[in-house]
């Protein structure tokens, strides 16, 4: 009894032109730069971002005793590198 071959389907690479725009935006350039200028630092900014972001903004600044700004900038540069991550690898 023959067996016919499923056909080989390609699984489609990420178009190189939509990395790219992942690449041109503000959150990106932000995330790349906090990175190349404070690789030590990353671990820590994603753990109060991610704390921030089950907390609230306004909780967290209350009960880490920072300024409500202060929490606000450091949960978008958090997002900044997480972004920047995730689309370098």
């Amino acid at each position: 009894m023959l067996v016919a071959e499923e056909p080989e389907t390609e699984v489609a690479a990420p178009s190189d032109a939509f990395i790219e725009s992942l690449m041109d935006t503000d959150l990106y350039s932000m995330g790349a730069y906090f990175s190349d200028r404070n690789p030590e630092l990353i671990d820590e900014l994603i753990d109060r971002s991610v704390a921030i972001e089950e907390r609230g903004l306004v909780r967290f600044s209350d009960e880490e005793d920072v300024e409500l700004e202060e929490a606000f900038k450091t949960l978008l540069t958090g997002l900044a590198v997480r972004y920047y991550k995730s689309v370098t690898g």
